[in-house]
């Protein structure tokens, strides 16, 4: 199967920046499509951003463009989200996942097979 595992999270002020990774292991990475979405208590997860197996098709939400960049190296089997200007409504579980098989990057939830566990990303105001 494959494992995702996200790292970079972490407490930092608002307007400072976080990078975090997403390291996959035991597929084909660059045949899927990788998204990143984010859950804050009792909401339910958003998408944030999305990128297509080749790097190209990338989609954002609205409220995070201009200040979040996704990009993947599949060299690594990794895919990266820098966050620039953070503000507190960042604040949130931030998770990776994979769609295989999908022609564009999906923004639904349902459409990604694996999940990664998540990391904490915390904004201070």
């Amino acid at each position: 199967q494959v494992q995702l595992v996200e790292s970079g999270g972490g407490l930092v002020q608002a307007g400072g920046s976080l990078r975090l990774s997403c390291a996959a292991s035991g597929g084909t990475f660059s045949t899927y499509a990788m998204g990143w979405f984010r859950q804050a208590p009792g909401k339910e997860r958003e998408f944030v951003a999305a990128i297509g197996w080749s790097g190209g098709n990338i989609y954002y939400l609205d409220s995070v463009k201009g200040r979040f960049t996704i990009s993947r190296d599949n060299a690594k089997n990794t895919v990266y989200l820098q966050m620039n200007s953070l503000k507190s409504e960042d604040t949130a579980v931030y998770y990776c996942a994979a769609a295989p098989g999908a022609g564009l990057p999906p923004v639904l939830p349902r459409h990604y097979s694996w999940w990664g566990q998540g990391t904490q990303v915390t904004v201070s105001s």
